[in-house]
């Protein structure tokens, strides 16, 4: 029983690490998350009320005096307040305000907010009006000569009836007092990424300097707090040959982070499922920074302004930015990083530290889908590939323990010899295996190993938009989600929800099953810590995985069904007996009393 024993002390810690985990960092930290919120809400309605009105058109983050002055209008009246140009695409709805050129209203058309087909698309920019406000604008840092340049209070002309689609770019226009004409042709694609053009004509007198700037603004964190394995926040790739940045808005908040000058690259602020990034001209150098602005409306920004140009009299020049706003989709972001030549575009969805396991993983799950479609059923297909992928080292690891139980009897009348000796059991021990072939610790391997696909999978279920509101089959409408049944309410029958610790679903109580079969496939262990472990051990991973996506703890059961046949084919192999309706029985069996 010495292999079976390091296999539940390995499942005990990675217990115990777990639920500390849970208690003394998660739930304290998710705590603070919520008090920070709410006191932030509160702050920012007291300085919504007091703040006055303060036009800039710099890239400090200042807003315009009628964002400013009123946070707290609705959606509906923020958008219809000032003049738009509509956009209307195969995915986003929504429109392009003609007061600084900015994109803050924007609907992804293809998402809902729930799983019902009836519930609102899913928003994802609002105007600076509004408490929920997140924008994108571009603009201009006057230098010598340069005039009012475009910049948050900047009224642009659109042409009569103008409308943003995949196949129709609109133009706006700005001509300043100094002579220079600002032209600015938006152009969309069938999904997410917007091209921006600015083409500037001097036609003044002398030579004019300006420098182009972006921002990404917006007023809140999201509403649901992240966890340790996903980043919500800051992020980019700064520089062509840089690598990925990221930043929390806790670390934002307490001190705003000034990146170092770069050329190439991209920058935004990203969600679970969605994100915002500018990718400026790749062959420009930039500054940028993160920032949390306390001033007037509180708010986070990521921003970054080139070089200055210079634009003789009688000159012109254009600058080219991407703006990134949507969903997302794996496909549709690798697409961006191979026809647009934008480094390392791919990270903005969080693979984890398991990136080289990850993603192959999502991209044999999206395979089967297509094939079979539905991702339940590619979760299904995809764990029997990495059963297979894993079988020889599964095969060591039952046949050593079809080899432990074969020379149990031996192992026994060693302990009888040696009741006294430990040293010398130990010894005996060890000479014994060494004499059968046996590696007491090789079954343990298959476990360690297969830990990081096991949370390489947990990424993909958790993190990928695919996997959102994504069906399996009967009440599982959402593999990303917890089973939404519940014991305490008899599984809906009973008018009354149950809190969140005793959350506990159908699969998950079929994952527990699975797991208390799993186990029972080997004797008890004689020692009775460890007979306690032996028998608490699916009690604990059934609760503890309640609250888990139902799509990670589809897998778990299926991958416990198909190791137990894995296991009773290889014992039957070695001549082993397989004992678990013998070890089922046994638990039912009443013991003998002693007598006295």
């Amino acid at each position: 029983m010495q292999n079976n024993r390091n296999y539940f002390i390995a499942i005990a810690l990675s217990v115990v690490i777990v639920l500390a985990w849970q208690f003394f960092y998660m739930n304290p930290r998710i705590e603070a998350q919520r008090q920070a919120q709410e006191a932030q809400i509160a702050q920012q309605q007291a300085e919504a009320e007091q703040q006055a009105a303060t036009p800039a058109a710099t890239v400090d983050g200042s807003l315009p005096a009628s964002a400013a002055a009123n946070p707290e209008a609705s959606r509906e009246a923020a958008v219809a307040k000032t003049a738009r140009v509509a956009i209307e695409t195969q995915d986003l709805a929504g429109s392009i305000n003609l007061t600084g050129g900015r994109l803050d209203d924007l609907k992804l058309r293809a998402y809902r907010e729930t799983v019902d087909p009836t519930s609102p698309i899913v928003t994802l920019f609002n105007p600076a009006e509004t408490r929920d406000a997140y924008f994108a604008e571009l603009g201009f840092i006057a230098g010598e000569n340069a005039g009012s340049v475009p910049g948050p209070n900047t009224v642009w002309t659109a042409t009569a009836g103008a409308k943003l689609t995949e196949k129709t770019p609109v133009t706006l226009t700005f001509t300043n007092e100094a002579g220079l004409t600002f032209t600015r042709t938006i152009a969309v694609d069938e999904h997410y990424m917007f091209t921006i053009e600015d083409q500037i004509v001097n036609n003044g007198m002398a030579t004019a300097s300006l420098a182009p700037y972006g921002r990404i603004t917006r007023y809140n964190k999201p509403s649901t707090p992240s966890i340790f394995v996903l980043h919500e926040g800051f992020l980019g790739v700064l520089g062509a040959e840089g690598s990925l940045v990221e930043h929390d808005y806790t670390d934002v908040e307490e001190e705003a982070i000034a990146n170092a000058k770069a050329t190439g690259g991209w920058l935004g602020i990203t969600d679970k499922y969605w994100a915002a990034s500018l990718i400026p001209q790749q062959t420009l150098p930039y500054e940028s920074r993160f920032s949390h602005f306390t001033d007037g409306q509180a708010r986070f920004q990521a921003d970054y302004k080139n070089d200055a140009v210079s634009i003789p009299a009688g000159q012109s020049t254009t600058v080219k930015t991407l703006l990134f706003a949507g969903a997302k989709q794996v496909p549709v972001i690798d697409s961006y990083q191979e026809s647009l030549g934008i480094p390392k575009f791919d990270l903005m969805i969080d693979w984890g530290w398991f990136y080289f396991i990850t993603k192959p993983m999502f991209h044999l799950m999206d395979y089967f889908f297509h094939l079979v479609g539905n991702f339940g059923v590619a979760i299904l297909l995809t764990t029997i590939v990495v059963k297979l992928l894993f079988f020889p080292l599964a095969n060591k690891q039952y046949a050593s323990m079809a080899n432990m139980k074969r020379v149990q009897p031996k192992l026994e009348e060693l302990k009888t010899k040696y009741a006294d000796d430990r040293m010398g059991l130990q010894q005996a021990m060890m000479a014994l295996y060494k004499e059968e072939k046996i590696n007491p610790v090789a079954g343990c391997w298959p476990v360690l190993l297969q830990i990081p696909v096991f949370f390489a999978l947990y990424k993909v279920i958790y993190v990928t938009i695919e996997m959102r509101h994504a069906p399996f089959f009967g009440w599982i409408q959402d593999l990303s989600a917890p089973d939404p049944t519940t014991f305490i309410n008899l599984f809906g029958l009973l008018p009354f929800e149950a809190p969140t610790f005793l959350h506990l679903g159908v699969w998950p109580i079929i994952m527990g099953v699975t797991m208390w079969l799993q186990m029972r496939m080997n004797p008890t262990p004689p020692d009775p810590t460890q007979a306690m472990l032996f028998n608490w051990m699916p009690v604990i991973f059934t609760f503890m995985l309640g609250t888990f996506p139902a799509g990670l703890v589809i897998y778990w059961a299926w991958n416990n069904t198909l190791s137990i046949l894995q296991q009773a084919l290889i014992m039957k192999r070695h001549g082993v007996e397989i004992e678990l309706f013998k070890n089922i029985g046994n638990m039912f069996r009443r013991k003998p009393t002693a007598t006295k």
